[in-house]
C-alpha cells in the first residue's frame, strides 16, 4: 500500500547566497545551469516572492568543489543563455 510519502515528491529549493557590491547577503533560487558555447552559466531568481527577473552568471571551477560567480557584460551571450533556459521551460514557467 502507498502512502501520500511515497507518491508526492517535496520540492525543496537550492538556495545560494550570493554577496552584492556593497557586501550584503541576497539569496537567490537556484533554477538551472545552462551550457552555452562550451561555457556554464548559472541562472538563479532573487529567493523573494514578488522577485520577476533573473539573474545570470559565468560559473568559473576552481577546483573539484569550488566554483566562482562572475557577471556578463556582453548582452548577446546573456539573451542566448535566456533564450536557452526559455527553451528548456517553456512548460513549466511563464515568460513575458
Amino acid at each position: 500500500m502507498l502512502n501520500n510519502e511515497d507518491i508526492t515528491e517535496v520540492y525543496e529549493p537550492e538556495i545560494v547566497v550570493l554577496q552584492d557590491n556593497e557586501g550584503n547577503e541576497v539569496e537567490f533560487e537556484l533554477l538551472d545551469v545552462v551550457e552555452y558555447e562550451g561555457e556554464e552559466y548559472i541562472v538563479l531568481i532573487e529567493n523573494d516572492e514578488q522577485a520577476q527577473d533573473v539573474t545570470i552568471l559565468k560559473i568559473e571551477s576552481i577546483d573539484d568543489e569550488t566554483e566562482e560567480y562572475f557577471g556578463i557584460d556582453d548582452e548577446e551571450i546573456l539573451t542566448n543563455v535566456f533564450e536557452v533556459f526559455k527553451e528548456k521551460y517553456k512548460d513549466e514557467f511563464d515568460f513575458e
